[in-house]
């Protein structure tokens, strides 16, 4: 995915009110963007930090400028907008990138299941079940290179979880995908203690037969795009 209008870089001042962050441009002038993520953003918001944002003139959005990414040490990045998430791979799926999930004929975006939900993708094909694949936005990350989520508590999630168990003991295959929009990290697990109610979840899920994916971005000032495949801890 290439963003049709160049970033542009800037210091992050504060990010505050979830959606809202002030930074400053390399020319002095001092811009509020949109934050397109309500998590944590544990490491990802703390001042001085050098971010890319999208400039618009849009007249019916309200703010000027969307947060993108922050630039991290050593050339890496991390991508804070979970808008992208979903689009990101929707495309790779289009694509057939995901190997395990190619062999699926038709892809519907937000289709409703469960009790008032709607999962991201339904995928079908006359010669396989039903699949369905719930994605998650990974930014965290803990030490020698793993990433992790959840970066805080989310009943939304463990509700994701349960009913996509739910479709497994229906007959169907469940997938949770975990795109990781960090370009620093090379594993992916659970942070168990950040959220005991989702990882009981996600255990009793695996347990179940619901399938983990974990998949790397590869992010640059001028474009995002999935990745390669990363190893999952189970437990």
């Amino acid at each position: 995915m290439q963003f049709s209008t160049p970033l542009v870089p800037a210091t992050l001042i504060k990010r505050y009110k979830r959606f809202l962050a002030d930074c400053i441009l390399e020319n002095g002038d001092i811009v509020t963007a949109h934050c397109a993520n309500t998590g944590a953003m544990t490491g990802l918001k703390d001042e001085g930090l050098r971010v890319w944002l999208e400039p618009n003139d849009d007249p019916k959005k309200k703010l000027n400028y969307s947060w993108k990414f922050v630039e991290l040490a050593n050339g890496h990045f991390a991508g804070i907008d979970t808008a992208l998430t979903n689009r990101l791979v929707k495309e790779a799926l289009l694509a057939k990138h995901i190997p395990t999930l190619a062999p699926y004929a038709h892809i519907r975006p937000e289709a409703k299941y469960g009790t008032g939900s709607r999962i991201d993708f339904l995928l079908t094909d006359d010669a396989r079940p039903d699949c369905y694949v719930e994605v998650k936005n990974v930014t965290l990350t803990a030490p020698d290179g793993w990433a992790e989520f959840p970066d805080t508590v989310t009943e939304r999630g463990t509700k994701h979880l349960n009913e996509l168990t739910e479709m497994v003991r229906q007959g169907h295959r469940a997938v949770m995908l975990y795109l990781v929009q960090r370009t620093d990290c090379d594993k992916f697990r659970l942070a168990h203690a950040l959220d005991p109610a989702y990882s009981a979840a996600y255990k009793t899920a695996i347990a179940a037969g619901v399938e983990t994916l974990a998949y790397a971005c590869d992010i640059t000032p001028t474009d995002i795009k999935l990745a390669n495949a990363l190893p999952v801890k189970q437990n």
